[in-house]
């Protein structure tokens, strides 16, 4: 489990490619890899990866063999030599979790429509692909290239997809790669579990108690622009 607090700023040292398999080595930002141990987990841009091998005395890097899935459904598969990324250590037993909780499964890309920069703020409206869009709201929690965020705004489109935005403060900009990221750029998301969860028990629960009245219900919603989905979104949490 990750915190969604990122520790620091990765780059990728050396590249192998290999059938069905792309190895990569990281180097860490002073003091990030004490400790650390082949075997451990570390959440790679939000991506929960396995140590595969160190180097240098004090753990200065580290091996990573990423599997096809995960090169398909990441970023990772378009990481270059000097690439940066964010990186967090797996959370320990009483840790603070400063951020949500995290499994460091990604669950789609994101991409960067547009960035707006108010007077020390950084703004970036990120696109959703459907249906994935049915678990983001404003105020709720989201994961961003494992970094926990706050959804400021969100909307969903026709057909299920959509947009939403989140706020950066100068201090989240210095410590993540967030202000190096330009209109078009790819974003790891991890939806938030409990939402997930909430969101699909209620779905089914409409599904199994409306039958064959669903089709007249969903009708009825579109003409005032609403949809079950609205139906099945909880109640706003407080921002982080």
């Amino acid at each position: 489990m990750f915190t969604g607090i990122v520790q620091g700023i990765a780059s990728v040292q050396a590249l192998a490619d290999q059938p069905g398999l792309r190895s990569f080595t990281l180097r860490f930002p002073p003091g990030f890899g004490a400790g650390l141990a082949v075997g451990a987990s570390v959440a790679v841009d939000g991506v929960c990866l396995t140590v595969t091998a160190l180097q240098g005395g004090d753990s200065e890097a580290a091996r990573f063999d990423v599997m096809q899935q995960s090169l398909g459904l990441t970023t990772l598969a378009t990481l270059q030599l000097g690439s940066r990324v964010n990186v967090e250590r797996a959370a320990r037993d009483g840790a603070e979790i400063g951020g949500h909780p995290l499994s460091g499964h990604v669950d789609f890309t994101g991409r960067v429509v547009q960035v707006r920069r108010p007077e020390n703020n950084h703004v970036l409206r990120i696109a959703v692909p459907a249906p994935w869009m049915r678990y983001v709201f404003a105020k709720g929690y989201i994961a961003v290239n494992g970094a926990s965020l706050t959804v400021s705004e969100a909307q969903r489109e026709a057909g299920g997809a959509g947009w939403f935005e989140v706020w950066l403060i100068p201090e989240t900009l210095r410590a993540t790669t967030f202000a190096e990221k330009a209109e078009g750029a790819a974003l790891n998301i991890e939806i938030e579990r409990q939402t997930q969860v909430f969101v699909d028990t209620v779905r089914d629960a409409i599904d199994e108690r409306l039958g064959p009245l669903r089709q007249a219900l969903e009708s009825l919603l579109r003409h005032q622009g609403q949809s079950l989905d609205d139906l099945a979104r909880p109640v706003a949490l407080p921002p982080r």
